[in-house]
């Protein structure tokens, strides 16, 4: 079965469903680099294991704001109401350390989806990750 991608007034269909386009959480990406500076970071981790559940989401935000949840998500879902669940997409931590496999997750997906923006920004970081704690 093959994928049919097209554009239409600026939104993207996939096989004709229409399909979330996002923008850059421009605050997720300076949280990221600040954590990655502080060397607050895990470098393997299996991210299937580790990544956030909904749970683990529901637990942040009894904790914590929205604004601080929003952090550790490098897209924003255009359309989408803010403090919502919905508006925060591409999660690259595990709400204390950023997860070097997180980032490659928040790659991987964004291309695979053609998110265009949100994959140069987990690259960026991705590469800043590794300048830091290479050799």
């Amino acid at each position: 079965m093959s994928i049919r991608r097209e554009r239409v007034d600026g939104r993207q269909w996939v096989n004709n469903q229409h399909m979330a386009s996002y923008s850059v959480n421009q605050i997720a990406v300076a949280r990221a680099r600040q954590l990655i500076d502080a060397r607050q970071y895990v470098l393997d981790s299996n991210w299937g294991e580790v990544a956030p559940t909904a749970d683990d989401g529901n637990g942040f935000l009894a904790a914590h704001s929205w604004d601080e949840y929003a952090a550790w998500h490098l897209g924003l879902t255009d359309g989408a109401n803010d403090e919502t669940k919905a508006r925060y997409a591409f999660v690259y931590g595990d709400f204390r350390r950023v997860h070097r496999m997180g980032l490659i997750a928040c790659l991987y997906r964004a291309a695979e989806w053609r998110h265009k923006d949100v994959e140069l920004a987990a690259h960026e970081l991705l590469q800043h990750l590794d300048a830091k704690t290479a050799g």
